[in-house]
């Protein structure tokens, strides 16, 4: 995420930037007062139960409690799981409309549904922000007062085929156990159609191709995200190809975290060469204990970061690029890194 000033960690600077805007505002742009009663902020998730989602909300969260302890400024997080449905989640929307929310964030289930919901804030004249599933682009220029946070999931493929061209380089050996100077493979993939599944994919593999490295796909199958879906796969996979399988490429860290539930109920070991995208807690402490052998930082905290302060700014009717920088006026872009057992301390530091 980049900011417009710099020297200073990230979360000082954008507290004491939201504290400037707070206390020194006590109207709206448009004269009206400020919230007296607090800022309501409606929270839409395509599924809560989702790793990711649920450490980006924890995040959140303890970001809210924080500002308010910071300004006194009341700040309620309505959040809603749609449980995967778009019907319940435009029915939540509907809900927090009503209820006159300030900002509503949604994580939309299904991408191709924004116009529908951007239609419903803009009447109503409520901003939407976006975050972690990418709306059509044709749909965030809809109107003024919408915005999206994330992370550009073309680039988290192509580090996620790095750390195995990288492994591959140091170690051939290690990946390729039959010798024969190919790397067989299986791809565990996010829901159907969904655009970080497809990047993903297509960018791992690329990214592995280009370093002159030979692959051979076994079998790639939908496993939506989810580590017990992801477990029934891989044992399919195990029964079909058993030891051929010398990576196993997943969209995200549950799935990844599946595959390896799955080679530990067979006996497998070692272990293939596992990677993931998100470094989600879980998962950290699975590259820890050496079975994942890679993952993709997606950066939680910062996304929780940017969605609150956009979301803080919208509400108080503040230009928000005088506090985040934007791509096209719009998309708030959080920068990934890899994760390897030699990196994670670095990237990610163990709670003291």
């Amino acid at each position: 995420m980049r900011m417009k000033q710099s020297g200073r960690p990230l979360c000082r600077r954008l507290s004491i930037l939201l504290l400037f805007a707070l206390f020194l505002s006590g109207c709206r742009s448009d004269g009206s007062p400020a919230h007296r009663e607090g800022i309501r902020i409606g929270v839409a998730l395509y599924q809560q139960n989702d790793t990711f989602i649920s450490t980006i909300v924890s995040h959140l969260e303890s970001l809210a409690r924080q500002r308010e302890d910071d300004s006194g400024l009341k700040i309620t997080l309505n959040i809603a799981d749609s449980r995967g449905s778009q019907a319940t989640q435009n029915d939540q929307i509907d809900r927090f409309l009503s209820a006159g929310c300030d900002v509503i964030c949604v994580n939309l289930v299904d991408r191709t549904a924004a116009a529908v919901i951007i239609d419903k804030a803009r009447n109503a004249d409520i901003p939407l922000v976006f975050f972690n599933r990418e709306p059509v682009g044709e749909d965030i220029m809809r109107w003024s007062k919408v915005y999206y946070v994330g992370a550009e999931a073309g680039k988290s493929g192509v580090m996620q085929g790095e750390l195995v061209a990288e492994a591959y380089r140091k170690n051939p050996a290690a990946l390729d156990r039959n010798g024969d100077g190919v790397l067989q493979y299986v791809m565990l993939e996010g829901e159907p159609g969904h655009q970080d599944a497809l990047l993903r994919t297509e960018y791992s593999i690329k990214a592995v191709t280009s370093a002159n490295i030979t692959t051979e796909k076994l079998a790639n199958d939908t496993a939506n995200w989810n580590r017990g879906q992801a477990a029934s796969r891989m044992s399919q996979w195990i029964e079909q190809f058993g030891s051929r399988i010398e990576v196993v490429f997943s969209n995200n860290d549950d799935m990844a975290l599946g595959a390896i539930d799955a080679c530990r109920a067979a006996g497998i070991d070692p272990l293939p060469f596992v990677v993931g995208v998100d470094a989600t807690p879980p998962a950290c402490e699975s590259i820890r204990s050496g079975e994942l052998k890679g993952s993709v930082y997606n950066d939680s905290p910062g996304q929780a970061e940017a969605i609150l302060t956009l979301s803080l700014a919208l509400a108080q009717g503040r230009n928000p690029a005088q506090l985040l920088e934007f791509d096209d006026e719009k998309y708030v872009w959080l920068p990934y890194q890899k994760v390897t057992l030699e990196t994670i301390d670095t990237v990610i530091p163990p709670d003291p």
